[in-house]
């Protein structure tokens, strides 16, 4: 059966992050720098956000998942920290900044230029906000046919549910279907679910392995 999707995930893949592509690491590089503009001392902030019920903390899953609002984890980070609204705003420029790194121009024109050839769509385990910044920031919505994220669904990978669901958004069968992820437990839930999988390494072999998938596929 032919190929005609192409699903790829965004972060680590479209958005280049240091670190191996794991924006947690860096997030205590950044709460060490903010400690020292709130006059905190080492480990104080760090501290705070511990106190913080897990549902509104941007390290646990509510933010993942969609169970707290944007508004509802913004609240609580002004609650713990004492930070004012101008604080927090250049708080949350680089949380974003972080979270979303720098554009993989190369493999942001890739998969741009697979339409109209191929139906595609993104697939990203995402943040409540996610949306709205990626849109400004990348326009995601002018280069796909779908976007489905964790933090609006309420599922996540690798859970298998959030690949049947592409499927019916997409109205295409697993088997149709060729999807990119660099996390291995993620290819291995898609492909469980019937889809080819690649998994990045980087773009150029992510470029030639799909262009295989495709190939062999006609």
């Amino acid at each position: 059966m032919s190929i005609r999707t192409v699903i790829f995930d965004i972060g680590g893949i479209l958005e280049i992050i240091p670190d191996g592509g794991d924006p947690t690491i860096r997030f205590p590089y950044m709460l060490a720098s903010w400690e020292a503009r709130l006059g905190m001392k080492p480990g104080e902030l760090d501290a705070r956000l511990d106190t913080l019920d897990e549902q509104l903390h941007f390290r646990g899953e509510a933010g993942l998942l969609g169970t707290c609002t944007e508004e509802e984890w913004q609240a609580g980070l002004q609650q713990a920290t004492g930070m004012d609204d101008t604080q927090l705003a250049a708080f949350l420029n680089d949380f974003w900044d972080i979270y979303m790194g720098s554009p993989n121009d190369e493999l942001m024109a890739y998969f741009h230029g697979l339409r109209p050839r191929y139906q595609t769509a993104l697939l990203s385990n995402s943040f409540v906000g996610a949306r709205q910044r990626e849109q400004e920031r990348f326009h995601f919505a002018e280069m796909t046919d779908l976007i489905i994220y964790s933090h609006e669904e309420g599922i996540a990978k690798p859970d298998q549910r959030i690949f049947q669901r592409a499927c019916e958004r997409l109205g295409t069968l697993p088997e149709e279907i060729v999807f990119l992820d660099d996390v291995e437990q993620n290819v291995a839930a898609a492909s469980a679910c019937g889809f080819h999988t690649v998994l990045f390494r980087d773009t150029a072999q992510a470029i030639a392995d799909i262009e295989a998938c495709l190939q062999a596929s006609r």
